[in-house]
């Protein structure tokens, strides 16, 4: 039996703790799994590789080909040769031939079009990894806002703890003013209601917690039966209350970094280069072609690398390609391409606006819940010292059921107030910082 202790006790003993989560550890491990982000980055190699594809276009390609033939003749008839003055008959059924040939072809000038696919591409490939920023600023947006909701949460589970432990201390001290006569029984019926009542609050409160944690979960796409917890940081009046900086502050260090801004205004450089490779179409072209080759047939009676020698050929070419009337194709193409420049204009000036619109939405907020949280932190102090008062004078007989009720929901309601303040504070001074490029923090 002591040997089945003992042994049980070393299992207790290294099974390890269970992690709790971090913001910094939910924000890391998202960023280096998460699937859309993954997938992001798997497009940035794909546009990695069109821009060495544009590069390679540059160059002349070189290719070989080859063609082999047989053809069966069943009632082929005898013929005569005469080859040298010799003369000499075959009658044979089967007859084969090859040819051979290595042909390169190079774009000489097309209008510069090459050269500026290639500007194009290497343009798209940097809108990619813009958008995979994109992708990465928004999921850290989103576990931020589900962290500081847990913290909220969770603070709200203390306190609701805190008024059932509060209500369950009432209700034992007006069972003992019902034993003495100083009480009636329906006030003690009253307050065991509210006891109820608070319990179910508090398992309310749980249950939306245990909520917030499972929908973080499924944010960092975690799979499998292990709990999830994460860690409660302490939060300080200095977290709170520290400096706002200034919506234009934050907007001119937004402009220099956020990559929705980069990646518009790189769209309009494309369009840019839309309107100058569609302008390029009105421009002659030239290319040049080469190539060499030879073959080969049975029924001569020459050995096979004779006749590769007797029929090897070399060719050269040059091609110029003048448009002259295109069915109006290259100006339709000019004509949309500036549409396009256009349309890239004014996404950015869009983009600009709506970057404007959220910061200055977080610094408003910022601003008001630290105002609101100064305030509610005196009202929960005041509220507090109202309902110890109303509880001492209850005990005694001064103050009735109604009165204490209504000091206890005086102080739930400034509880909550403060609690709200503090953590809309927290999360839209965070994402303040957070669109200035500093990472995330609380």
């Amino acid at each position: 039996m002591a040997a089945l202790l003992l042994l049980y006790a070393l299992m207790a003993t290294s099974v390890p703790a269970q992690r709790k989560w971090t913001l910094q550890d939910c924000l890391d491990y998202a960023l280096a799994n998460n699937i859309q982000l993954r997938q992001s980055r798997l497009t940035e190699a794909q546009d990695a590789e069109d821009v060495r594809m544009r590069r390679a276009a540059l160059l002349p390609s070189l290719s070989f080909s080859t063609n082999q033939n047989a053809s069966w003749r069943p009632w082929s008839q005898s013929y005569v040769n005469l080859s040298g003055g010799t003369m000499t008959s075959t009658s044979s059924e089967v007859n084969y031939n090859g040819s051979y040939g290595l042909n390169a072809n190079w774009t000489v000038w097309n209008g510069g079009r090459n050269q500026k696919n290639l500007e194009k591409s290497k343009l798209t490939a940097e809108m990619a990894e813009y958008a995979t920023e994109e992708s990465a600023n928004s999921i850290q947006e989103q576990i931020t806002q589900l962290y500081v909701q847990i913290l909220y949460q969770a603070e709200a589970v203390r306190v609701a703890e805190q008024v059932l432990e509060a209500s369950k201390m009432q209700r034992d001290r007006a069972a003992e003013m019902v034993n003495v006569g100083s009480l009636a029984r329906v006030d003690l019926k009253q307050l065991e209601s509210q006891v109820s009542q608070d319990e179910y609050t508090v398992v309310n409160t749980r249950t939306q917690l245990d909520n917030y944690k499972l929908r973080l979960k499924q944010l960092l796409e975690l799979v499998g039966t292990d709990d999830f917890d994460v860690a409660i940081p302490t939060v300080s009046d200095a977290n709170v209350l520290s400096p706002v900086p200034s919506k234009e502050e934050v907007y001119a260090n937004a402009y220099g970094v956020r990559p929705e801004i980069k990646s518009s205004r790189l769209g309009i450089e494309q369009s840019e280069l839309d309107v100058n490779i569609a302008r390029r179409g009105y421009l002659p072209s030239v290319s040049m072609t080469a190539g060499m080759g030879t073959n080969n047939s049975s029924g001569i009676h020459t050995d096979l690398t004779e006749q590769w020698r007797r029929n090897f050929s070399n060719s050269i070419g040059l091609t110029v390609s003048v448009p002259i009337f295109d069915n109006r194709q290259n100006r339709t193409n000019v004509q949309k391409a500036k549409l396009s420049k256009e349309a890239a204009d004014l996404s950015l000036q869009n983009t600009e606006q709506e970057l404007y619109r959220q910061i200055e939405s977080y610094w408003l907020n910022a601003r008001n819940a630290q105002q609101q949280y100064v305030a509610a932190k005196a009202n929960v102090e005041s509220m507090q010292e109202t309902y110890g008062l109303v509880s001492e004078q209850f005990r005694l007989g001064l103050k009735n059921i109604v009165e204490l009720t209504t000091g206890k929901n005086n102080l739930l309601q400034a509880e909550q107030q403060l609690l709200q303040s503090k953590y809309t504070a927290l999360y839209n001074l965070a994402m303040l910082r957070f669109y200035q490029g500093e990472p995330i923090r609380l």
